[in-house]
C-alpha cells in the first residue's frame, strides 16, 4: 500500500486494484455459484453478487481516494520539498525562503513557486546568475521538477507595508 500511495502514476494502481476486484471477484462467484449448486443453499448466488458488489465499490473508492490526490494538485513528497529547501540553504546570496509552493502536474513533472528574500546590494546580474545555478542544481537533484518559478521578494515580516 506504501508503493500505491508514493506512485503518481494512476496506471499502475487502477490496474493492481482492478486486477485485485476482478479476481476476488471471480472467487466469490465461483463460491456463491458452487455452494448454491453443490450444498442447495439457493441464496449464496444473491449474497455472492451482494459481495461481488461491495468488492467493486472498495475498489472505486480506494481508485477515488489514491487519485483525487493528483486530480486537484498533490505537492510533492516531503523527501523532495525538503532537499529543496537545503540546495536553498547551500545557496550564498539567498537569506530567506519566504514561500515554496510545490504541485504534481503529471507523474512525473512537478512544478515548483518560490518567493525567496536576497541579500541587500548585490547585482541584478549576480541574483540572475543565482536564480539560473539554483534552478539548475534543482532540476539536477530532482528531474521531476519540470518547472521552476522563481520570484525575489524582501523577507516577510507580517507587517503591512504604507507607501513612504
Amino acid at each position: 500500500m506504501r508503493a500505491v500511495r508514493q506512485s503518481k502514476d494512476p496506471a499502475t494502481f487502477t490496474v493492481l486494484f482492478e486486477d485485485s476486484a476482478a479476481m476476488l471477484g471471480l472467487i466469490v462467484a465461483a463460491a456463491g455459484v458452487g455452494a448454491a449448486y453443490s450444498l442447495g443453499l439457493e441464496w449464496a448466488d444473491g449474497a455472492a453478487s451482494i459481495a461481488i458488489g461491495c468488492i467493486l465499490a472498495g475498489a472505486a473508492v480506494l481508485l477515488a481516494r489514491e487519485t483525487k490526490g493528483l486530480l486537484i494538485g498533490e505537492a510533492a513528497s516531503r523527501t523532495v520539498v525538503n532537499g529543496i529547501r537545503r540546495i536553498i540553504a547551500d545557496a550564498p546570496d539567498i537569506l530567506h525562503i519566504n514561500e515554496m509552493r510545490t504541485m504534481h502536474l503529471a507523474p512525473h513533472e512537478i512544478l515548483l513557486a518560490l518567493s525567496v528574500d536576497f541579500a541587500d546590494g548585490i547585482s541584478s546580474q549576480r541574483v540572475e546568475k543565482a536564480v539560473s545555478q539554483l534552478e539548475g542544481k534543482i532540476k539536477e537533484r530532482y528531474p521531476e521538477v519540470r518547472r521552476v518559478f522563481i520570484e525575489v521578494q524582501a523577507k516577510h515580516d507580517g507587517m503591512a507595508h504604507k507607501p513612504a
